[in-house]
């Protein structure tokens, strides 16, 4: 590993890939290693990661497809702690796939809210905040000759937020098909 020729940048930071095989004195057989070497500006000594890996992609290509899957596995972490998939107490098989799938269409819910445009205040809220403060209030239903009323607390989610969510909602619909 040398040093990049010329000054270091000030604004940019340099990505080197490089992959080779090394084999452990434990091991049976060679491994590939792909290293990614990173030269951040105003730093003395670069940051280098090491990746173990068959895949048979290029070495940068193989560092996006790992990091891809860790924010993926971020994203199941996430879900898994705020909507407990893990409590799956019944007795029956058949109860806790009916339980796992609530969860996971709660996480689908959740996501969801999250992909559409939220309001400046909410864009930050995690997994645990949008279930707690959007989707697990309580609410009350006023039933009338012609309308359907929810009457709920602004305690979390103020008026001017809940409308907003319902217009971003209401953007993402369809436009009804002529028959």
């Amino acid at each position: 590993m040398t040093r990049p020729v010329g000054r270091p940048s000030l604004t940019n930071v340099k990505r080197f890939y490089e992959d080779f095989h090394y084999q452990a004195q434990s091991s049976d057989e060679e491994r590939r290693v792909i290293a990614k070497i990173e030269w951040h500006p105003g730093e003395l000594f670069p940051r280098v990661g090491f990746i173990v890996t068959n895949l048979p992609m290029e070495p940068d290509w193989a560092v996006r497809f790992y990091n891809q899957r860790g924010t993926a596995e971020q994203h199941i972490k996430e879900a898994k702690y705020a909507f407990r998939w893990t409590r799956l107490s019944c007795k029956q098989f058949g109860d806790n796939e009916v339980r796992l799938q609530l969860h996971a269409l709660a996480c689908n819910l959740a996501t969801f809210l999250r992909c559409i445009e939220l309001p400046e205040a909410m864009t930050d809220w995690s997994l645990t905040s949008l279930q707690l403060k959007l989707i697990k209030i309580g609410a009350r239903v006023m039933r009338h000759a012609r309308a359907i009323t929810f009457q709920l607390a602004e305690v979390a989610v103020t008026g001017p937020m809940l409308r907003a969510i319902l217009a971003a909602i209401h953007r993402l619909r369809a436009p009804p098909s002529c028959a």
